[in-house]
This record gives structure tokens, sequence and C-alpha cells, in this order.
């Protein structure tokens, strides 16, 4: 028997017991479904069983880790439905698009609604079942033998990279899989989920962290769709589909040469937006929002430098310069500034000033004093002449209401951010936060003194002001621009591993820092000195030839 302490009271539990059995006595005490224990600090899945006393606690379906456990799973029932169905399919999990996972099908034949109809059936079958999604550890050399049989060689070219001898293996009905952060027990925890046809691959619906018992209305993101796809064919042309093959490149030698096609792709894209900007004609606004650590402002100053090759003479302006001062800005459910919010900027003053600049007036433009929370002026005068054209970078750039009184054959919008188009294996996403965080990550410690822990810390804030502001709008853009580097996660691993490991046990920001430890371990680092001053990736790293 071990003692066993939830919730400050002690009891006996008997050697062998899951922590499955154990949780489902305290079900009852939580509104969502626990998915996940932490056994004296520790995350189990509930398959573990108990071997020794300890501290026990739970996580739901809630909690950032239960959630992506949940994906994990819902992954896993979908591929194996699919194999039954079209056992001929190759199945690539791609990309992210609002609540649902694209996953591109690869075989002869079309997939049909049918088709799609089927795998849905076979998926509910499965979850119906309950089926135990059971984990073994195999060698390196048996779990590549594994996957080699189920035609899965893009776990074989991972696992050449993985430092440690051995892998976890999981196990559906005599499907094998690997994932590289946790699973649920069984089937029947994929409660709610949906699947329908897109474009010409499937894409799995499935709950928010925030509501994990409903699923949300997808609506269509054809500009988002287009812009994922661009990236991921661009993979496909240098031959890195994986990390695996990335690691690939860096080891045959042919890391440089990558980075500059990388480079040339991007460029050619930003030029392609240039064109379109002045083939509209009578462009005075180009406003430029995304995300995080998009790389927004590298990419102002690489398409101002685009824009002057058609003779355009651009004069970037920040949003942020229109801030209302610090005991005007709204606050929080918490009571702290709330910096995201539209509130936050003097939008009458903004248009007022870009309605006389588009009048030929001479304006003088404020620069906001952060230290001071102050708007001031020193002298800082605009004339827009014939070719002028200002390019407005803020996170509030696509909303309508930002931009109410300029007539829209004046603005030309654009979306921008980093939506990750390299994946661990088939079946493993990099999220595309997971990116930004990354970078931001850097940054920060870099430029402004701020620890890992601390950025982790203020993720999921920042996370809510993107859904709030940003993504609801990124549709609207008359241009979208994918600022993701293939190669990017081997450059950003030197500098963010040491961050990472600066985060101790017990601080609520360690399970993070685990996990992104734990995928950079697949990635071969690579020395930054082959980085183009101008690229988005100095913006983070450092050495930027613009001001940043």
């Amino acid at each position: 028997m071990a003692k066993i302490t939830i919730d400050g009271v002690t009891g006996e539990y008997p050697d062998g017991m899951t922590y499955e059995e154990i949780a489902d006595a305290y079900q009852d005490r939580y509104e969502n479904t626990i998915a996940l224990v932490l056994e004296d600090g520790k995350i189990r899945e509930l398959i573990k069983t108990v071997h020794k006393d300890c501290t026990l606690s739970f996580l739901t379906l809630k909690d950032s880790i239960g959630h992506k456990a949940y994906v994990r799973t819902a992954v896993m029932v979908l591929l194996r439905a699919a194999a039954d169905v079209i056992p001929e399919a190759n199945i690539k999990v791609e990309f992210a698009i609002g609540p649902g996972y694209y996953c591109d099908v690869r075989m002869e034949k079309k997939l049909t609604e049918d088709m799609v109809k089927q795998i849905r059936t076979r998926m509910q079958e499965l979850v119906d079942e309950k089926i135990p999604i059971t984990k073994k550890t195999y060698s390196i050399d048996e779990a590549r033998e594994i996957f080699k049989k189920q035609k899965m060689e893009d776990k074989g070219k991972l696992f050449r990279y993985k430092r440690s001898s051995f892998a976890n293996v999981y196990c559906l009905d005599g499907y094998y899989d690997y994932y590289y952060g946790f699973m649920l027990p069984d089937t029947g925890y994929v409660k709610y989920f949906d699947l329908m046809l897109y474009e010409k691959g499937l894409l799995l619906l499935l709950p928010g962290m925030d509501a994990p018992c409903m699923l949300e209305v997808f609506g269509p993101r054809e500009k988002l769709f287009r812009t994922l796809r661009t990236a991921s064919h661009w993979g496909e042309m240098m031959n890195i589909d994986s990390v695996g093959d990335l690691n690939d490149t860096i080891c045959a030698g042919e890391m440089n040469d990558m980075i500059l096609v990388q480079e040339a792709l991007l460029e050619r894209r930003i030029g392609e937006i240039a064109e379109n900007i002045v083939k509209k004609g009578n462009v005075k606004f180009v406003l430029i929002a995304g995300p995080s650590s998009s790389g927004k402002t590298t990419f102002s100053h690489r398409l101002s430098i685009q824009l002057r090759t058609y003779g355009k003479i651009p004069h970037p302006i920040a949003l942020d310069d229109y801030f209302v001062n610090r005991e005007l800005t709204p606050r929080d459910e918490n009571g702290d500034y709330n910096f995201e919010c539209l509130e936050a900027i003097d939008v009458k003053q903004f248009n007022e000033d870009m309605e006389r600049l588009l009048r030929g007036e001479r304006v003088e433009l404020p620069t906001f004093n952060f230290k001071t929370g102050k708007r001031e002026y020193h002298g800082r005068y605009k004339q827009l002449g014939e070719e002028d054209i200002l390019v407005i970078e803020g996170i509030h750039g696509l909303n309508p209401e930002t931009t109410y009184s300029l007539p829209d054959e004046s603005k030309f919008k654009i979306y921008i951010s980093a939506l990750t188009s390299l994946n661990l294996d088939e079946h493993n996403r990099i999220p595309t936060t997971d990116g930004r965080l990354l970078r931001r990550m850097v940054r920060d410690a870099r430029t402004r003194g701020a620890s890992a822990r601390r950025t982790i810390e203020m993720w999921p804030s920042v996370r809510r002001g993107e859904e709030n502001y940003i993504f609801p709008f990124q549709e609207e853009a008359d241009e979208m621009f994918n600022s993701v580097l293939i190669y990017e996660l081997s450059v950003l691993k030197q500098y963010a591993e040491p961050l990472l490991y600066s985060i101790e046990p017990g601080e609520p920001e360690y399970y993070e820092a685990k996990r992104l430890l734990k995928f950079l371990e697949y990635v071969q680092g690579i020395d930054s000195q082959n980085v183009p001053s101008n690229s988005i990736c100095r913006e983070f790293i450092g050495g930027s030839c613009f001001p940043v």
C-alpha cells in the first residue's frame, strides 16, 4: 500500500492501482474531465500506476497541458480510423486553422465526402469502444523497425537525431505512433470532435481550451489557409518537410544555401506585396498588424525598401505613439493596465492627424514616452507628397474602427504572423505559438533583460489580446505575409535553451519550459553567422541592419 495525499487528506492505495482509478473518485469535484495528474509536482499520465508514497493533484482538459493531451489523443484516433478506411493513404497533420487541424491526405485517388463520413463514423466507433491507449518503451532501433513496417519513414529520420537510446511508443488497437507529449488513457475521452472535407484534405474540429466541452462553429479562413499552404510548398520545394529533413540538411553541410534560398523566397514575396500596393493606386496608408513576435518591424523596413524601388517614399509610423496617457489607460478585470485594447489608443486624434495628412497639410506627429507614460511632441512633422506613403504598424491596424474616417481606397492592409510550417514529423505539429514564444523569449532577454519565466508568465495575457483584437480581422487584410523561416528553430535553439534551463522546478512556468526543451532536443543547432543582417530572425537574436 502507498500513502497518497490529495487535497490535504492522506489515504492508502494499493500498489499497481492506476491514477485513472483514483481520478475517477475525485471527478465529481471538477467541472471538466481530469486528464493528467501531478505526482509530487511531476506530470504523470493516468495510465501510470501507484508505486510510492506521494502527493497528487489533478489537471483537467481546461489546463493547457490537458488540452494538448486531448488534441494528441484525438489525432491518434483520427489516424487509426483513417488507416481502417483508406489504408493506402499517407496522412500528414499540417497546421491549425481556428478550431480545426488540417491534415493533408496523400493518395492516388481523390478524397471524397463519403470517405470523410466513413472515417468520422469509424472514429466514433473507436470512441464508443473506449479502447485503451498503451505506452511501451522500445530501443531506438526497435522503434524505427516498428514504424518502418507502418511506412512512417519520417519517424525513423526523427529518431536518428534523438539523444536518448529509447523511445516511448503508443499503441491503439494495433496501430503504433509516437508523440512527444502526454496522452489520455483511452479513446473514450475524445467525446467532442467533428471531421469535414476541407480543400483537398481533412479538417479535424476540436474544442478549445476555454470551453473543452463545446465545438466552435468553423468559419472558412481562405487567406490564412493559402498562406499556410504556400509555406508548406516552399518546404517541399527545398526537400524540408520535417525537423528530420532540416537536420539532414544541416548535417550535409547545405545549410548556407538553404538559408539564402529561404531569404530569397521571403524577399520575393515582400516584393509581390509592394507591387500590389503600387498597382492598387492612391494608397497612402499601409496598415501592418499581427500578433506578438511576428517580425512586424523588420517586415515594415523591408517592405519600405521594396516600395522605394517603385519610386515611392515610405514613412514609418507606430500606432503605439498614439497611446493615451497612462492615467487614461483602461484596466482589465485584475486592475492591471490593458495596453492591448483599442481604447488604449487615442483613435480620434490618430484619425484627425491622418485626415490632415491626406489633405496635404503639415502635421506634427507624437512620440509616446513609455517611461513617463505620456504622449509627447518633439517637432516631428510630416507632410505627404504625391509619392509619399505612411507605413503604419500596430496590433489594431486591421480593425476598421482604428481608421474609421479614412477612405478605403487610401488604405492597404497587411496581416503578418510567423505561421510555423515545419513539424517534428508527419503527426507531431509544432504550434505556431511555440515559434513566436521562442522568438519573444530570446528578444526579451536580449533587449529588455526579461527572464524566460517572465515571458512565459505573460504569454497567456498576450495570447488573449491577440484572440480579441487581431485574429478576428485577419481575413480582412488585402495581403497576408508569413514571416516564419524554415531554419529559424536551429538558430533560436542556442539562445533559447539556456534561458529555459534557468526556470527552476516548482515554478509555475517550469512545465512549459520542459515542454519547449523537449521538442528543441530534436533540432540540430547552427551558428547564426550566416543569417543575413536584414533577416527577420535578426530582429530577435540581434545584429539587424534595421533599427528594431
